[in-house]
Order: C-alpha cells, then sequence, then structure tokens
C-alpha cells in the first residue's frame, strides 16, 4: 500500500521527490488525489464535449433537395463576446439590477393602490 501511494505521489500528483511524498500528511494526500480525479474526470468531460461539439459543427439541414449548413459562419457557432459576458458575469449582474428594479416598481405601484401602506 505505501508503495502504491508513492507511486500515485509521482503519477498523478507532480510531486517529484520522496521527501516530499512521505512529507505529506494522509489528509493531503487524500484531497490531492480527489482533486485529481476530478480533473481526469474534467478532461473526459472535455474530451465528450468536443466530439459532440464536433458533430454540432457538421450538422446540415435541407433546403430543398440540397443540404445547407446549420451554422454558415462561426459566430453563428459559438458567440465569442455573449459567452465571454457569461463567463464575466456581466449578464447575470444585468438581469440582478433589473429584476431588482422590477421588484422595486411591482412595490411602488402596489403601494400606490393601496394608499400607501401595504
Amino acid at each position: 500500500m505505501y508503495q502504491e501511494l508513492l507511486v500515485n505521489c509521482f503519477r498523478g500528483l507532480g510531486i517529484r521527490t520522496l521527501k516530499e511524498a512521505e512529507e505529506m500528511s494522509f489528509y493531503e494526500y487524500r484531497i490531492r488525489m480527489e482533486a485529481y480525479n476530478l480533473r481526469q474526470f474534467d478532461t473526459e468531460f472535455h474530451l465528450h464535449e468536443l466530439a459532440w461539439l464536433n458533430r454540432e459543427v457538421k450538422a446540415e439541414r435541407k433546403s430543398g433537395k440540397k443540404t445547407k449548413p446549420v451554422y454558415r459562419t462561426f459566430k453563428q457557432f459559438f458567440d465569442y463576446e455573449k459567452i465571454l459576458d457569461r463567463f464575466k458575469g456581466k449578464k447575470e449582474k444585468q438581469d440582478e439590477t433589473n429584476s431588482a428594479a422590477a421588484r422595486y416598481r411591482e412595490y411602488m405601484r402596489r403601494r400606490g393602490e393601496h394608499g400607501g401602506k401595504l
């Protein structure tokens, strides 16, 4: 078992020296191994996602007797700016602001209907 732990340290955890491996606590080893396994899972997911996207980009639709690509431009397939904004959280923040403003407007409307009292 000890040898297996060391092999895992060198193979998957990026540890280079025996001293570094031996100084690691068992708890730290378990956490690092869990992170390593999740990274492996993420890699597998990414490969499957690439295969799916490859299928999508080749998709065609019928147009009369011929077929045409579903995506005529790369931007139709992958809108860089839109996705970048989503990753930066711009859309979410904007939606939160809009929903807060909408709730406030609704509150004020109801308050006005009830003579200033709710």
